[in-house]
C-alpha cells in the first residue's frame, strides 16, 4: 500500500481544514517545499498536493510553489484541486506532476476525464467525494443527485490511474475514521482505490491493508500534527510477511 504523504496550500502556506471548511483553515508554519524534499527523504515513493485557492476560486496563486515543489520533492507529485479543463490538467502534466486528480469535471463533463485518460493513461485519478451518501463537488460545497458507485462502475474501462475515495463523514469527526464507505465503494471498481480522511494513527493504516483493493491513502494533517510519523508509516504499509516451512 502507498502512504502519500499530503500537502495542502493556502496562500502559499501548508494548511489542514477544520471539519473541511475553507474559511477556517489551520495554518502550519513550515516550509511547503522543505516538507516535500522531508517526504523523499523519509522514503516516501509518492506524494499529493491539494491546491486549495484553485477549489475556492481565491485570487491567491500557488502555481509557481507547486511547481517549485515538482522539482524540488525528488519523488513524483500527484495534483488535485481546481482541475477542471483539459487544457489545465495538461498543463500541469507537461510541468511534470506525475498525475492529475479530477473530481467536479467528473461529475459535470465524464466525457472530459474519459478523454484525458486515453491520452494520458495512468496520469488521471478520479475523485470521488461522499457526505452522507451523497457524491460531492465543489469542494464538497455541492451535493449531486449521482449516485457515488455508479459514477465509478461508468469509468471501469477507462485507463485511469486510480481513485481517491473520500469519506467526508469520517474526516470531519473527532473520533476514529470509520472505513464503510470507502471499503464499499472499493468493491465496485477494478481501479485500485486510494482512501482519503481515515488515516489518524497508525492503527489506521494497519486497517486500511486488509481492505480487498485498497491501494494506498492520503495522509496528511496526522503527519504535520506528529500524530503520525511517516518513516513508521511507510513501514506500516509494507506487505505482511509470512513465513514459509522449510522442507528438506
Amino acid at each position: 500500500m502507498i502512504i502519500y504523504p499530503t500537502i495542502e496550500l493556502m496562500g502559499g502556506k501548508c494548511v489542514s481544514l477544520t471539519r473541511g471548511r475553507l474559511d477556517e483553515p489551520s495554518v502550519w508554519h513550515v516550509d511547503p517545499v522543505d516538507m516535500a524534499r522531508g517526504f523523499a527523504q523519509a522514503g516516501a515513493s509518492w506524494m499529493h498536493v491539494t491546491d486549495l485557492d484553485r477549489i475556492s476560486g481565491s485570487e491567491s496563486d500557488n502555481t509557481e510553489l507547486v511547481e517549485e515543489i515538482i522539482r524540488a520533492a525528488g519523488i513524483p507529485v500527484q495534483l488535485g484541486g481546481g482541475i477542471r479543463t483539459r487544457e489545465h490538467a495538461e498543463q500541469w502534466i507537461d510541468k511534470g506532476a506525475g498525475r492529475v486528480v479530477i473530481g467536479t469535471a467528473a461529475i459535470h463533463d465524464p466525457a472530459l476525464v474519459r478523454e484525458l485518460a486515453k491520452y494520458h493513461p495512468d496520469q488521471i485519478v478520479l475523485a470521488i467525494d461522499v457526505y452522507q451518501g451523497q457524491l460531492m463537488s465543489h469542494g464538497w460545497q455541492e451535493a449531486s443527485a449521482l449516485v457515488p458507485a455508479d459514477v465509478l462502475r461508468a469509468f471501469d474501462d477507462a485507463p485511469l490511474a486510480g481513485v481517491i475515495v473520500t469519506d467526508i463523514d469520517s474526516d470531519i469527526e473527532d473520533g476514529d475514521g470509520s472505513l464503510g464507505v470507502i471499503t464499499g465503494l472499493a468493491s465496485v471498481t477494478r481501479h485500485p482505490v486510494i482512501a482519503r480522511g481515515t488515516v489518524r494513527a497508525g492503527d489506521d493504516i494497519s486497517r486500511l491493508k486488509f481492505v480487498p483493493n485498497i491501494a494506498g491513502t492520503l495522509v496528511g494533517r496526522a503527519l504535520f500534527s506528529k500524530d503520525v510519523d511517516l518513516a513508521e508509516a511507510l513501514d506500516l504499509a509494507q506487505p505482511e510477511v509470512t513465513e514459509k516451512a522449510e522442507f528438506i
